[in-house]
This record gives structure tokens, sequence and C-alpha cells, in this order.
């Protein structure tokens, strides 16, 4: 009796297919937990933003775009800008602050940066709204920040910061920043320092060895931490809910109205479709500008 050869492409195949069923197994969960949990709801989104609102309670199911006319009212749009001009403003802080916090924590010793990590990973263990509430005990009139700037003879009379547009602006800083430093971190720490020695042992100053050499090796990370903070700080509407009041109104409150205030559903899903198609043209934009940089890299 002759048995098949247990080598030659016949083999393999045979091999492949007896490995097909407990691979197929063991991915099953993953592909029904994307269709349930992240495609069916993102599906039903779309189908709703195409619906018309009842005059009770509920939705009536009549195909409109009616619902997208209305976004390009002035008070929607002027929401869109204001926002996306807070997620700029928010982004190019939290630039300034997480960069050279990331890049020289990379310089640290091992046991520096154990430590820097573990105080940047304490906020994370309370929740992110009693640590904003605290914001509001440091902004209040007469509260921590009034009296140490009134202790230092800064200013006479207390601040009104409380329920402001930079009040805002701080809480999406200090929601974020980690973010970013911890993107920079992951890219600086691979970074092989002896290029900038060498930069700086062919003339090049500070300044230009860090354009040169450090900038570009860290823009991955830089790109990564810019993708995880100006997306999430155009919708975080929570905290312009808590430091701003009514003063500071994003594409999230106006959705977070339309659902629990209002009830018209259907343009509160036109509203979370046209902000989810925006965030993904970031998405690509950024995938774009890595992609030309790695070619870039090649050359």
């Amino acid at each position: 009796m002759k048995h098949a050869p247990s080598f030659g492409p016949l083999a393999a195949k045979r091999r492949k297919k007896r490995g097909d069923g407990p691979f197929l197994l063991a991915v099953l969960p993953l592909y029904a937990f994307t269709l349930l949990f992240v495609a069916g709801p993102l599906i039903y989104m779309v189908v709703l933003s195409f619906l018309q609102r009842a005059e009770v309670w509920g939705v009536v199911y009549t195909f409109t775009p009616q619902n997208y006319v209305h976004i390009l009212d002035p008070i929607y749009l002027k929401t869109f800008v204001e926002s996306f001009k807070l997620a700029l403003l928010s982004t190019a802080l939290i630039i300034a602050v997480g960069y050279p916090f990331g890049y020289f924590m990379a310089k640290l010793t091992a046991k520096w940066k154990q430590r820097m990590m573990l105080l940047l990973m304490i906020p994370f263990w309370t929740s992110s709204l009693i640590r904003l509430y605290g914001w509001i005990i440091i902004f209040r009139a007469n509260g921590v920040l009034d009296k140490v700037l009134m202790a230092l003879h800064v200013t006479d009379a207390p601040l009104k910061l409380l329920y402001t547009y930079p009040a805002v602006v701080v809480g999406m800083v200090y929601a974020l920043v980690p973010f970013m430093i911890f993107s920079v971190y992951s890219s600086a720490e691979k970074l092989d320092w002896h290029l900038v020695e060498a930069a700086r042992d062919l003339g090049a100053n500070a300044l230009q060895a860090f354009l040169t050499v450090s900038l570009k090796l860290t823009l991955p990370g830089l790109l990564s931490g810019i993708v995880l903070t100006f997306i999430p700080s155009m919708g975080l509407f929570f905290i312009a809910d808590i430091l701003g009041g009514n003063k500071v109104v994003l594409v999230g409150n106006v959705i977070q109205e339309q659902l629990m205030k209002a009830h018209n559903w259907p343009f509160a899903a036109a509203l979370s479709v046209v902000l989810m198609v925006l965030t993904s043209l970031s998405i690509a934009l950024y995938r774009r500008v890595a992609k030309v940089k790695d070619l870039e890299g090649l050359v």
C-alpha cells in the first residue's frame, strides 16, 4: 500500500485543511462580536440618519435626506467650526506640553522611566468625571487658583475662570495629554541616540540635530498622538458641560441634546455620521502622511 508523501504542495494543502477547523472556531467569536457591536450599530446609525422623527416618540420609517440638509443651518455649521477650532487649539497645546515630556522621558534612566510611567498612569485609576470636578475646585471664584494668585499679589480680586473657554481648553489638555506623551515616548525610546551625537560631530548644533534627526525619527509617535488627541477633542462634550457650562457648545453637546431632550434620534444620527466622516478623513490623512514619511525613509 502506497502512502502519500508527507512533504510537498499537496501535503501542505492537506495540513492547511486540517488546521482550518480550529482556526475558524477561534476567530468566529471575534467576527461575531465585530458584526454585532461594531458593524451593526454603525449600519443602524446610518440608516437612522435617513429616517424622520415621529411627532411624539420614535421615528417614522420614511426615507429623507432632510436631516443632513438641516446640518447646513448656520447654527450647526458654526458648532462644527467651533469644535474644529477647539480641537486644533487643544491639540497644539497638547503637542507643546506632551512632545517635550515624552521625548525627554525617553532619555531618563530605567528607574526614573518606571516612576514617570507610574505617575502618568495614576490619574487613570480615578474616574475622569471626578478629576474634572477637581478642576471646578481650582477654577471657581475664591478657589485654589484664586487664593494662590492673590497670595502672590498677582491679582487683587477673584478671577472668573470657571465656565469659560480657557477652562474647557485646560480640561481638554489635561484629559488628553497622556496619550501624546505615551505616543511620543514609544517612538523616542526606540531612537538611536548615537545618530544625534553623529549629527553634532558633523557640525550640527542642538536645534539642527533635533530637526534633522530626532524629530524625523519620532514623527510616527507625534502623528499617532495627534490622532489620539485631535479626534476625541471634537466630541468630548462632558468636558464642555462641566467646565464650560452652556457657554461652550461642541458637536457632542448638540448630539446629546437631540438624544436626551429633543428626542430627535434621526438628526442626532446624522450629526454622528458627519462627525464620524470627519474623524475618518483625519485618520486617512494621518495614514497618508505616515506612508509618505515611510517612503522618504526608504529613499
